[in-house]
């Protein structure tokens, strides 16, 4: 961190940590299990092939906005808004921050599921004991944020390169414990696992994928505390490759240690499961340990791209003015209020949920996919315009390959979600509209255009088919 004291700077570096710090969090500890339940090696083959394409396009897409248009500081949000109007943007905002609340609520719930394999009392996270313990952890964290962000950064970046560690000792220890046979026995999906098709296997890990890649954002979404702009972009870059080589070999090494019908029978974290059956009980308790230190700095992370995401809609008065105001530690206070009171509320309701972290992980990612989606098509409509190309009309070509493709990636993130998600996550957008209401009443400003009434509409009607499916059992949580 460099800078004067009324405004800090974040190095190359530290954004680049930021972006692996908000991607490496509890998804990359829970990934033997997952993929073990949906395919086998040559499935997930194809399942990354196809996520880290996809994201891959995401990320380039960060990088060339972030470079085209460095008027446009809040990320996700603000290039939704630009592209598409006020209500789509605010729906942009409303979705990657109540995605970004769950998800934070997700990492509580690993972290008691973990505690609870040494201590029964915490059971898979959402006990009574579990979920009072994780209320006491929010408010700690609330109070350090608000002492500045530059502190929490700082921190961020120190426990990046801690929780790293385990996870590559994890990866050297399956390597030296690679059995050829095992692995080719699992290939074509392994004994005693259901017989499906690729494409059901390839869609089944849609979800997850979005989930673990969530955060490759982060340094768009912390553009205005750069050192460089330039910065932004490369950060985003190095972060992608430096997580998605981590995902893939934690993925695909237990297949060549353990039959896949042991990994998908697993608890999780299955990352500590996988590594105490070859090595030993040790295993398991020294991945526990950098699983703590992983979720702790990524719920770090998060809380501060939550609060920075709902602080930015204020400034630009998308949200109500109150959530733009900074403390004297320039924390954009009343933003983390409402966040980590969002984040409390959340915890509570998993006390009722089957599979607590199942359900969080699959409803942050379906949260995430229409603001990711608007971003992509924000590029393509940037690109096909030749806006800011004037001087470079040669990368134009480029970049329309790369933005296509990720409208089509998101596109099909979408309909992998299925029904029952989109349906849940309209249950959290139409009442969320009361604070778009809330700022339009602020500015005396028409609330909807004749086209936003329908999309209001369309949530609305979707919202009412959720609690309904919710109040007849035919969505289940």
């Amino acid at each position: 961190m460099t800078g004067t004291p009324s405004i800090q700077k974040l190095s190359l570096f530290a954004l680049t940590a930021m972006v692996v710090g908000s991607m490496v969090g509890s998804g990359i500890f829970s990934l033997p299990r997952t993929f073990g339940i949906a395919t086998g090696p040559f499935g997930a083959i194809f399942a990354w092939c196809i996520a880290g394409g996809g994201m891959y396009t995401m990320a380039r897409v960060f990088q060339l906005l972030a470079e085209r248009k460095p008027d446009l500081d809040a990320g996700v949000y603000a290039y939704a808004k630009a592209g598409f109007g006020d209500y789509p943007g605010f729906l942009s905002v409303l979705g990657y921050w109540i995605g970004s609340c769950i998800g934070n609520v997700s990492y509580w719930v690993l972290i008691k599921s973990t505690l609870g394999a040494f201590f029964p009392v915490f059971g898979d996270g959402n006990t009574v004991i579990a979920i009072i313990v994780a209320s006491v952890g929010i408010w700690l964290f609330h109070f350090m944020i608000l002492r500045g962000v530059q502190q929490a950064a700082a921190i961020n970046t120190i426990v990046t390169i801690a929780k790293i560690v385990p996870i590559l000792i994890f990866i050297v220890i399956l390597i030296f414990a690679f059995k050829a046979d095992m692995f080719r026995a699992n290939f074509w999906g392994g004994e005693g696992m259901p017989d499906t098709s690729l494409f059901d296997q390839i869609r089944a890990t849609m979800l997850v994928t979005v989930f673990v890649f969530l955060g490759i954002e982060g340094a768009s979404v912390y553009s205005r505390y750069a050192r460089e702009r330039s910065d932004v972009g490369a950060a985003t870059i190095l972060g992608f490759v430096v997580v998605t080589t981590l995902m893939v070999l934690v993925t695909m090494l237990p297949y060549a240690v353990l039959p896949r019908a042991e990994i998908a029978a697993m608890r999780q974290p299955s990352m500590a499961t996988v590594l105490e059956a070859v090595v030993g009980h040790w295993g398991a308790v020294f991945v526990s340990i950098g699983l703590l230190i992983s979720v702790l700095g990524a719920y770090l992370a998060w809380s501060l791209i939550c609060a920075e995401v709902l602080s930015a809609a204020g400034r630009t008065r998308d949200m109500p003015a109150i959530f733009g105001t900074e403390n004297a530690n320039r924390v954009p206070a009343p933003a983390l209020w409402l966040t980590n009171v969002v984040v409390q509320l959340f915890v509570i309701s998993t006390y009722w949920s089957r599979d607590a972290f199942a359900l969080m992980l699959n409803l942050t990612s379906v949260m995430n996919l229409i603001p990711f989606f608007l971003v992509a098509a924000y590029g393509l409509l940037l690109v096909r315009r030749g806006e800011t190309y004037e001087k470079q009309p040669d990368q134009r070509r480029r970049d329309l390959i790369f933005t296509g493709i990720a409208v089509v990636y998101t596109l099909f993130l979408i309909y992998a979600a299925g029904m029952k998600y989109l349906l849940l996550a309209a249950i959290l957008y139409a009442p969320g509209t009361v604070l778009y209401l809330w700022a339009r009443f602020e500015q005396k400003a028409r609330v909807f255009t004749s086209i936003e009434w329908g999309i209001f509409i369309a949530v609305a009607v979707a919202a009412a088919v959720g609690i309904h499916g919710l109040a007849t059992g035919y969505i289940t949580i």
